[in-house]
């Protein structure tokens, strides 16, 4: 085997082994997932609706499927929210809400003697990885939370695992989003990896029509 031969081996085995590395990679696309409308008793309020978007680790094509792709492990999600020229409505973006994590219910630790209750504390880390990390495994989806609006209200809120402990509960003030339209960018983050998408939220119609829509050409022109 001449020399050139070795060096034409040992860089076709090199080109292989890249290709099959970048498509085992998790591969993340996001969709708009369809709006939940739920009612309530006894809650912060009677009729909300949900908006979130799905994120998928898509699974490898036919071509390559005797490979195994790699799971989206510790996937987290950023949301920043922009008016419709460009400019952020909030100084820094909202931490993502997985739909399939456990509601942040707050543990309460009691500290007393058998006889008197002398003080209750209450510890709850919302960043925990519990809440805000979710794998997702190939050909699977997960619903990431977007914005929520409440009842008779105008006005939409971010929604969050913050919601839960906002003062009046779900309606969280720093998340609040005036009627109007606005421009959305996801921003998944996956062992490193980022992907990046823009959604429009439609805040200016009647609950039963607020919702998310793909963004334009244009919006994407804003971020270049």
């Amino acid at each position: 085997m001449s020399t050139l031969e070795v060096l034409l081996g040992a860089i076709l085995s090199i080109i292989i082994t890249i290709v099959v590395e970048v498509q085992r990679k998790p591969k993340i696309r996001m969709c708009i997932s369809k709006p939940v409308d739920s009612n309530y008793v006894g809650h912060p309020a009677q009729h909300a609706r949900f908006l979130g978007i799905i994120v998928e680790n898509r699974s490898l094509s036919r071509v390559f499927r005797w490979l195994a792709r790699n799971a989206a492990l510790q996937s987290q999600g950023l949301i920043s929210f922009f008016h419709l020229d460009g400019q952020p409505v909030f100084s820094s973006p909202m931490m993502g809400r997985w739909s399939g994590s456990p509601e942040p219910v707050p543990p309460i630790s009691i500290i007393g003697d058998n006889l008197t209750i002398n003080q209750i504390t209450i510890a709850y880390d919302i960043t925990s990885t519990p809440h805000t990390k979710m794998d997702i495994h190939p050909g699977r989806g997960e619903k990431l939370d977007i914005a929520a609006r409440f009842d008779q209200d105008d006005v939409c809120y971010g929604w969050n695992n913050e919601a839960y402990f906002s003062t009046p509960q779900w309606r969280n003030s720093k998340w609040r989003l005036l009627q109007g339209r606005y421009l959305v960018r996801v921003e998944i983050t996956s062992a490193g990896e980022k992907t990046t998408r823009l959604f429009r939220l439609c805040n200016d119609v009647v609950i039963d029509d607020f919702r998310l829509e793909p963004a334009q050409k244009s919006d994407y022109d804003l971020f270049k």
